[in-house]
């Protein structure tokens, strides 16, 4: 009999943390539908004592999931742990989850406190955590640089004050994948208690290493892994679901536990958390990638044809990939709109929001003869963006002529007020960018700007993502359109959007 490995989904809370990957509440319950809709057991819906918008975005995700273990992120402090617990009240299945670092270098130039008091600390927290719920996670922070004596004192103690669940994070990424595997297997072995917890662990990639590392742990013994989509999160990323559950799904040979979760939805996962938060997935991505299942060599593509086997460990189809198929045109209705939306896991809160999504699909479908499900995917992207716009575009003409300086004209609408603007500038796209600043002046530096299409064919929409960063704050945005510079113009004024709309946040690590 194999034993049950538990998902751990931390792409709101941990994923978030990635530079300009913030969602708004709406977005991040989005994401939490799709992720129940996956079956993942545990979602990490963010840090609700970080702000009032954070703590909202937990309660409303607490609000909505059934299916799901619903999870708030608090340190050790009386304040998080009282917040989490307010945040997760309407949650049918809720866990706290709190930590406090291990490591020498945290204690001592970070908390500035002696080993003693750490533990004191933990053991409080998860105490007043228990008085709220039954499930308790606890994590001692930095623990791939932790001692192991201390680490396995500090663990003992906090499973006698209640904790169900001990996560080993490797906060830095800093460890090895036989080393981190020996690791967990020798916690296991030395806490009197360790069999009245689940270990989780929750590896980060700062050396490529994260998959690895938590595979790694599982062998060891480890029957939780906390990972986001797509590998999102701080600075080089988390361990990837996609790979961890396929990993343990198509080595069922090596690996003595199996997940709960529904594997066709990983890649509709994938594209909205890369939607929505502006981050493309790099073609030769593991599993979500555009070239995953793609073979270019004749002999790769011989052996395929004769036996799919022969090059191909996992199924296309098992994940959620499809052929790209023409789902709707421009004579389908409503309820057909409606409806294929739902199967890709896509539902409106209002038929408002239904009208506005179905308007821009007939407006692309104008333009564009063949809709497929990745245009279905963009066009409620956009249409979320759109509802919580302060600035919008309204009309956009640009020139350009081989020896001519660009020139571009638009019109914006700010807070229902239009503006019009006009501006030369090196290339078109430029010349829109300097014509939008003209009007907003929003002091931002572009750091990034990203051309992707979203189908294939000369008519397919273009996706533009731009990174901006003001006062060390930095954002992504996102847009497209079948025209590629008015694709960027709608790509940068979201991402001042979203720079007018950020609340500052506290980014704990784990």
């Amino acid at each position: 009999m194999t034993d049950k490995l538990i998902i751990f989904d931390t792409t709101l809370r941990d994923g978030e943390q990635s530079p300009g990957a913030s969602m708004t509440r709406s977005e991040k319950m989005r994401v939490a539908k799709a992720l129940e809709k996956m079956k993942v057991d545990v979602i990490e819906a963010g840090f609700p004592v970080a702000s009032p918008g954070d703590f909202e975005a937990v309660k409303s995700i607490a609000g909505i999931i059934q299916d799901s273990v619903v999870c708030g992120l608090a340190r050790t402090g009386a304040r998080d742990i009282d917040a989490a617990a307010e945040a997760l009240k309407p949650a049918r299945s809720a866990r706290i989850h709190t930590f406090i670092a291990t490591s020498p270098i945290h204690m001592e130039r970070k908390l500035k406190m002696q080993p003693d008091d750490v533990i004191d600390a933990a053991v409080q927290a998860v105490k007043r955590a228990r008085r709220y719920t039954a499930d308790v996670e606890f994590s001692p922070e930095d623990a791939g640089r932790s001692e192991l004596d201390f680490l396995c004192r500090i663990i003992e103690v906090v499973i006698t004050a209640g904790a169900t669940t001990i996560n080993i994070p490797d906060t830095v990424g800093y460890s090895i994948p036989a080393q981190f595997g020996q690791t967990i297997r020798n916690i296991m072995e030395r806490v009197p208690n360790s069999d009245k917890a689940v270990f989780s662990v929750h590896c980060h990639n700062d050396l490529g290493l994260a998959v690895a590392n938590s595979l790694s742990a599982v062998v060891n013994g480890a029957r939780q892994v906390e990972c986001t989509i797509n590998g999102l999160g701080e600075r080089a990323g988390n361990a990837a679901l996609e790979e961890i559950v396929m990993a343990v799904h198509t080595r069922k040979d090596y690996f003595q536990c199996e997940t709960n979760l529904d594997t066709t939805e990983i890649v509709n996962c994938s594209k909205l958390v890369s939607n929505v938060t502006g981050f493309p997935v790099q073609p030769n991505k593991a599993v979500v990638g555009a070239n995953a299942f793609a073979h270019e060599a004749g002999i790769h593509q011989d052996g395929v044809i004769k036996s799919r086997e022969t090059y191909e460990i996992m199924r296309a189809e098992d994940v959620g990939w499809s052929n790209n198929r023409l789902v709707l045109g421009k004579h389908s209705g409503r309820n057909a709109f409606r409806t294929r939306l739902k199967e890709i896991g896509f539902e409106f809160d209002s038929e408002v929001e239904l009208n506005n999504a179905f308007k821009k699909f007939k407006d692309l479908a104008d333009k564009k003869h063949e809709i497929y499900d990745e245009d279905l995917q963009t066009i409620v992207t956009d249409n979320l963006h759109d509802n919580g716009e302060q600035i919008k575009l309204v009309s956009l003409k640009v020139v350009t002529e081989t020896g001519e300086t660009p020139m571009a004209e638009l019109i914006l609408s700010i807070d229902g007020r239009e503006e019009p603007s006009r501006s030369e500038g090196d290339g078109p796209v430029d010349a829109v960018f300097k014509a939008i600043e003209a009007i907003v002046s929003s002091g931002c530096e572009l750091q990034l700007f990203s051309v992707n299409n979203i189908t294939g064919g000369t008519d397919s929409q273009g996706e533009v993502t731009v990174r901006v960063n003001k006062n060390g704050h930095v954002v992504n945005g996102r847009g497209s359109d079948t025209d590629i510079v008015t694709a960027s113009a709608k790509a940068y004024i979201n991402a001042i959007n979203r720079v007018h709309s950020f609340a500052e946040k506290i980014h704990p690590q784990v």
